[in-house]
C-alpha cells in the first residue's frame, strides 16, 4: 500500500512538473521601482494587455498556457544581470522582456547570450543595444535613439536652421545626439552646440545660458533640442529662462502623458513621437485605447503601446515557430512583420531592430485635457528615415 502511494505520489509530481513545463514563461525584467518606475509600469499593463488582445483572451499559444514572471531591477544593471539570469534559470523563462533603463538593458545583453535565450529589449532605446553590443539573441520592439533622433531632425531640421542640444550623459543622451546630428546633417541644418548633463539635474540655468550664448547671434531659425528620460523638467526649466528674448525656440520628442503637461506651456512647439493615443488609424489601437479607457479611465500612454507592441511581437513569433526552440525563434523573428497599436512593424534581419513608423507631431493646447496634445503633422515612416546598422554583425 505504502509503495503504491509513493507510486502515486511520483506520478503526481510528474505530471505536475509536466504540466508546469509546458507552460510558455515570459518574464518581464523591469525598473518597477526607481526613477523609472512610471515607464515601467506603463511597459506592464501593455504587455498584460496585448498578451490578452493576441490571444484573443485566452492567455494561450499553441495551447500552451502563458504564465508572466516579473522582477524588479530598480534601473541598476547589476541587479538587472542577476534578474535575467534568474528567470533563464531558476523560472526557465522561454524568452525574456525588458528593461526600462538603457544602462540596465546593455548589461543583460551578455546574459542572454550566455543561456542562448532571446531577449526581447522593451522599452531601452539606447543605440548600443543593437549596435556594437548587439548579439544574435537579441531583439528590440522599442524605437531606438537613431530612430527617435532622426525622427525629429528629419522634423525640425531645414535648410537655414540653427540647432543646439540638451542631453543626458550617459548612453541613451549622447546615442541619441549622435544620431540626431548624423540625420540633422542631411537636412541642410546647422548644429552649433551639445550640452550634456548629470541624469539626475534639476538646475538647467548653466548649460541653458551656454546653449543660448552658442545660439542667441546665429541669423535664422534657432532651436534647442532636448533629448531626456525621467524627472528634471528641463523644458520648463529652459522656457523659464526665457528663451524668446534671444528667438530661440524649444523642441523635443514626445513623452508620457504627465511630462506632456509641461508641454502645454509649448503651443505651436513642434518634434516627433513614437506613440500618441490619438494619432495611429489601425484596429489593434482602436482595440487598446478603448479598453484602456474603459478600465482605467484613462487613454493609453506611451510605453502602455511599447509593452504592447512585444506581446504582439512574442505571441506572433512562438505561433508562426510553433515552438520556443530558440534557433527556430531567431529564423522565424528575422524579418518578421508583427501588428502593433503604431501599425505594422518589422524585425530587421541584419540587427533585430523593429523597424516602424514615428510621428512629426506640433503641440496644441486643450483645457480640458490635463496634458499637450500631440497633433499630428505627419506620419514619418520607415522608408522616410535612414536607420543605420551599427552592430559588426
Amino acid at each position: 500500500m505504502r509503495r503504491s502511494l509513493i507510486a502515486s505520489g511520483i506520478a503526481v509530481a510528474l505530471l505536475s512538473t509536466a504540466a508546469q513545463a509546458d507552460d510558455l514563461t515570459i518574464a518581464l525584467i523591469y525598473g518597477k521601482t526607481g526613477p523609472l518606475e512610471a515607464y515601467a509600469k506603463q511597459t506592464e499593463r501593455g504587455l498584460r494587455m496585448g498578451l490578452e488582445y493576441a490571444t484573443k483572451g485566452t492567455m494561450t499559444v499553441d495551447g500552451r498556457k502563458i504564465v508572466i514572471v516579473t522582477k524588479d531591477d530598480q534601473g541598476k544593471p547589476d541587479l538587472s544581470k542577476a534578474a535575467l539570469a534568474e528567470a533563464y534559470q531558476d523560472d526557465k523563462a522561454d524568452i525574456a522582456i525588458g528593461t526600462t533603463s538603457s544602462a540596465a538593458a546593455l548589461a543583460d545583453l551578455p546574459v542572454a547570450e550566455e543561456n542562448k535565450k532571446i531577449f526581447l529589449v522593451e522599452p531601452a532605446v539606447a543605440d548600443q543595444i543593437t549596435g556594437e553590443k548587439w548579439n544574435k539573441y537579441i531583439f528590440r520592439t522599442a524605437r531606438n535613439s537613431s530612430q527617435d533622433a532622426i525622427s525629429n531632425a528629419v522634423a525640425i531640421g531645414k535648410p537655414g536652421v540653427t540647432v543646439a542640444t540638451l542631453a543626458q550623459d550617459y548612453a541613451f543622451g549622447r546615442d541619441g545626439v549622435a544620431a540626431f546630428k548624423e540625420a540633422l546633417a542631411k537636412t541642410g541644418a546647422t548644429l552649433a552646440a551639445e550640452e550634456y548633463v548629470p541624469t539626475t539635474t534639476t538646475d538647467f540655468t548653466a548649460a541653458g545660458q551656454r546653449l543660448f550664448d552658442a545660439l542667441k547671434d546665429k541669423p535664422g531659425r534657432k532651436i534647442i533640442w532636448v533629448i531626456w528620460a525621467g524627472a528634471g523638467d528641463p523644458l520648463t526649466k529652459l522656457q523659464d529662462m526665457d528663451p524668446k528674448r534671444y528667438g530661440i525656440e524649444l523642441s523635443t520628442g514626445g513623452n508620457i502623458l504627465p511630462a506632456l503637461a509641461a508641454y502645454k506651456r509649448l503651443p505651436g512647439m513642434e518634434g516627433a513621437t513614437y506613440y500618441y493615443y490619438d494619432i495611429p488609424k489601425n484596429p489593434v489601437n482602436d482595440w487598446l485605447v478603448a479598453e484602456h479607457e474603459k478600465r482605467f479611465h484613462s487613454p493609453p500612454d506611451f510605453f502602455t503601446a511599447g509593452g504592447f507592441a512585444a506581446a504582439m511581437a512574442v505571441v506572433t513569433a512562438v505561433t508562426k515557430a510553433k515552438s520556443t526552440d530558440t534557433d527556430k525563434l531567431i529564423s522565424t523573428m528575422e524579418g518578421m512583420e508583427f501588428d502593433t497599436p503604431k501599425g505594422k512593424m518589422v524585425f530587421r534581419k541584419e540587427d533585430h531592430q523593429a523597424l516602424q513608423s514615428m510621428y512629426h507631431f506640433r503641440v496644441k493646447v486643450d483645457p480640458n485635457l490635463a496634458w499637450a496634445v500631440n497633433e499630428p503633422v505627419r506620419e514619418i515612416k520607415i522608408e522616410d528615415m535612414d536607420i543605420p546598422i551599427r552592430n559588426k554583425r
